[in-house]
């Protein structure tokens, strides 16, 4: 397989943190927009953050150029944000992360969007890293290519995505193999290929929509003494046990994620998948990693979104809004808004 990369690095908007007990301080300083492919990007950071476009020329792809945006490691703690939109207006996305009161970032997203076989493809991802970072950071690398390369990926999606899921964390186990880490990540995402929205989950990071004003959960937190995950665990030979929080083992506080191999014969990667027609009546999906679920409820996460235009805004209001509620982890969302008003609604670059 051949691939091409052309790498654009961007600068554009610097966001400074004065930070004391009660209050978050964000300032901008100046604003750059790029235009790539029918999508508007702008970016920010007082890291420095990249844009990647991405041609894969296997016959089994066939798609066209991917726009793929990614932070550099936050070294001072600082918020990082950014986002995109369609041509159209149609759909836009923001992002937000903060390193918050943690000593180390262990939050990482992914956002990816393409044309495949005439239809256009968005995929969003929270991957909200447990005893290190590689795993998540490996998931940021490769879940959402990985998945794309899934043969039944245009086919039977939800398949390809629970397959592309369970092969990915046999894979980075054993690229972790000949290491003394045993770390691990949850992964909420949510694909749109076309009109049609898949949401898979493992683990407790949560991804939820607004559908005329009421927030809907599409994922439900992988907790070891949910009634189903502890009976799983059991009958696999395991234990749930109160250590401060419900754990299993008395180590780990979600029954499904990514690595963890000590724990790997309980704590799966299989996801579950949501999937359901976009309507008009949808109007925004939030991902977010439990830093932010901890301390913002469903409905209020939806109700400081909506008052913002921008879903940038709406994402960085959120994660304020959980480090002011004193949110003692990582926090990072994104938030995408979906105008039905605009034409061709699955099809940005349709002329």
């Amino acid at each position: 397989m051949q691939q091409l990369f052309k790498e654009c690095n961007f600068s554009d908007w610097v966001y400074r943190n004065n930070i004391n007990p009660k209050r978050v301080h964000l300032r901008s300083i100046g604003r750059t927009l790029y235009v790539f492919g029918g999508l508007n990007f702008w970016l920010n950071s007082e890291f420095q953050t990249s844009a990647r476009m991405m041609v894969d020329s296997s016959a089994t792809a066939k798609q066209r150029p991917i726009v793929d945006m990614f932070r550099e490691k936050d070294e001072d703690g600082g918020y990082v944000s950014g986002g995109w939109k369609s041509e159209d207006g149609k759909l836009s996305c923001g992002y937000s992360s903060f390193r918050g009161k943690r000593a180390t970032m262990e939050d990482f997203y992914d956002i990816k969007t393409s044309k495949i076989r005439g239809q256009t493809v968005c995929m969003f991802g929270i991957f909200d890293g447990h005893g290190g970072s590689h795993a998540a950071e490996y998931l940021k690398q490769h879940l959402f290519d990985n998945l794309m390369k899934h043969p039944q990926f245009m086919t039977d999606t939800k398949l390809a995505i629970s397959k592309t899921y369970q092969q990915t964390d046999v894979d980075f186990l054993d690229s972790e193999r000949d290491t003394y880490r045993d770390d691990g990540s949850t992964a909420s995402t949510a694909v749109l290929v076309g009109n049609h929205l898949y949401v898979a989950n493992v683990g407790d990071s949560r991804t939820i929509i607004s559908k005329a004003g009421k927030a809907i959960p599409l994922s439900e937190d992988h907790k070891p003494n949910r009634s189903d995950e502890r009976k799983r665990i059991e009958n696999a030979g395991g234990v749930v046990m109160w250590a401060g929080t419900w754990r299993v083992g008395g180590v780990l506080a979600m029954s499904r994620a990514f690595g963890n191999r000590m724990l790997k014969q309980f704590v799966v990667a299989e996801p579950e998948i949501q999937d359901r027609e976009m309507d008009e009546e949808i109007e925004l999906l939030v991902l977010a990693s439990d830093g932010l679920w901890d301390v913002v409820p469903n409905e209020d996460a939806v109700s400081l979104a909506r008052a913002e235009e921008e879903p940038e805004t709406a994402a960085r209001k959120l994660t304020e809004t959980a480090f002011t509620r004193g949110s003692a982890d990582n926090i990072t969302c994104i938030v995408v808004r979906f105008r039905h008003d605009k034409a061709n609604p699955a099809n940005p670059e349709h002329d």
